[in-house]
């Protein structure tokens, strides 16, 4: 018997996840998208693998360009995290106009100061999974590590704190 598409969705709102921003930078301009499904895979090599919409211009790009950074947000980014999870968003350095941030060496790719973590990664392989692909990432440095950053996460649908209470509006 199927699962209920609604029934499945409500579920996995339950579970509280990490958020991140990954951002790539090609020959014309820098895209990015918030992504909460990124999980640890391997320390040696070093794996994390991130899930993203199959068909998604981030995907594309991440696959065609092969280099991607990975800024874990911090409670401070729920705005920026809201920047970068709607459709038809422009340039990602137009959504960072008030946020510090620079390049990861070997990407080239923006990561965000002040967050948790930041990682700069190349495309080891994409794994098609139903409606998304995961791509499996291998870590190539950690040009952020901030450990006293307090974490943004997604829960029921909101960004939280790391108490899981809803954060206060800027």
């Amino acid at each position: 018997m199927p699962v209920d598409a609604a029934a499945f969705a409500e579920a996995l709102r339950q579970y509280a996840a990490g958020v991140c921003l990954l951002t790539v930078r090609d020959d014309m301009d820098d895209v990015g998208t918030t992504v909460s499904s990124v999980m640890s895979v391997s320390a040696d090599p070093p794996l994390v693998a991130v899930g993203l919409a199959a068909g998604g211009y981030p995907a594309e790009v991440l696959e065609a360009v092969g280099r991607c950074g990975l800024t874990v947000l911090a409670a401070e980014h729920a705005i920026v995290a809201s920047r970068f999870s709607s459709a038809g968003r422009p340039s990602a350095r137009h959504l960072l106009e008030s946020v510090p941030w620079r390049r990861a060496a070997a990407s080239g790719a923006i990561v965000l100061e002040g967050g948790p973590a930041a990682l700069d990664c190349r495309l080891h392989r994409m794994v098609e999974a139903g409606d998304h692909v995961v791509a499996l990432l291998e870590v190539d440095d950690v040009p952020v590590l901030a450990p006293g950053a307090r974490p943004l996460l997604r829960l029921r649908g909101r960004y939280v704190g790391e108490s899981g209470s809803p954060l206060a509006r800027p």
